[in-house]
């Protein structure tokens, strides 16, 4: 049964928004990386407007690995957390030329070992940098399947293992994008469009349901 509620869901909002491409401005693997780190608690559109002075400077982990972390900083002092994040950026950088021959590697394994990268990071490099299979769950993800009742949850390691064993890994990524999405434009944290959401059938917290 929870397979088949996941399943609907997914195709309910396929249907709504399609398939979906990172906002994250990039061109490697390593600038997705880096913008990831920088859209911590920040909103996308943010870090897109820092990443492409960031990313003229220091395009690669080779040459962000020799950045002064302040010069960095003042780059992106824009974004929330600024200091915290250049210091990362420098350091996640020097680790991937020391440890991973300067390249992102393709393993949650080895991306959670660099500085500034949880498994939320990882998963979004995972599945968009390579086409790999990986589900972030972030915020949005986890207000909307807790509202709809298909997770009961907050951590996101575990809601993040209940979908992944109740859906095809091919769908993961894209899945992802689609309840972000879905939980910015209609199921806002404090007042959810319900009239107008096409979940509201299927959702436990719709009083009219």
């Amino acid at each position: 049964m929870k397979k088949t509620a996941f399943k609907k869901v997914y195709q309910i909002l396929w249907e709504k928004y399609g398939e979906c491409a990172c906002p994250l401005i990039h061109h490697s693997p390593f600038q997705l990386l880096a913008a990831v780190m920088l859209s911590a608690q920040c909103r996308d559109d943010r870090v897109n407007m820092v990443t492409p002075e960031l990313f003229r400077r220091w395009p690669t982990p080779a040459e962000m690995a020799l950045a002064d972390p302040e010069e960095v900083a003042q780059v992106i002092r824009t974004l929330g957390l600024f200091a915290a994040k250049s210091r990362n950026l420098v350091a996640c950088a020097r680790v991937l030329v020391q440890d991973f021959g300067g390249e992102v590697p393709q393993t949650m394994a080895d991306l959670t070992t660099l500085p500034g990268i949880g498994r939320k990071s990882a998963n979004v490099v995972l599945g968009n940098a390579f086409g790999l299979p990986g589900f972030p769950v972030d915020t949005h993800v986890n207000r909307v399947l807790n509202r709809l009742g298909l997770v009961q949850e907050s951590s996101p390691e575990k809601i993040e293992r209940i979908v992944n064993e109740a859906t095809d890994p091919a769908i993961w990524s894209n899945f992802s994008h689609l309840l972000i999405l879905h939980g910015r434009d209609i199921c806002h944290a404090r007042k959810p469009e319900c009239e107008v959401c096409p979940l509201a059938m299927l959702c436990r917290m719709n009083k009219k349901y």
